[in-house]
């Protein structure tokens, strides 16, 4: 399922019209976006929680060159699933 589809079976399942379901899932995405890049996590009861992980520096290697080179540490975000979602999964 990509954004299209979700936002027509939220405006489906909520008697809503395509405009109204596409500013709820837009606004959604967009406040756990934003609390993700300030750091903070953004539990969802029954479904996950979102947060963002610091991956450390790490050394790697230049496939080309077989050069050695230093990764630096960056953040990438996490998604955790929750009790509920893992058993509807399953």
């Amino acid at each position: 399922m990509n954004k299209n589809e979700l936002i027509n079976v939220v405006a489906t399942q909520l008697s809503k019209s395509r405009q109204e379901a596409e500013a709820f899932i837009n606004t959604f995405i967009d406040v756990v976006s934003g609390e993700i890049a300030r750091g903070n996590r953004v539990q969802v009861t029954g479904f996950g929680t979102f947060e963002r992980k610091l991956k450390p520096s790490r050394e790697g290697r230049n496939p080309k060159t077989g050069e050695s080179l230093q990764i630096p540490a960056k953040y990438h975000p996490v998604f955790k699933a929750g009790k509920v979602f893992k058993e509807l999964c399953n």
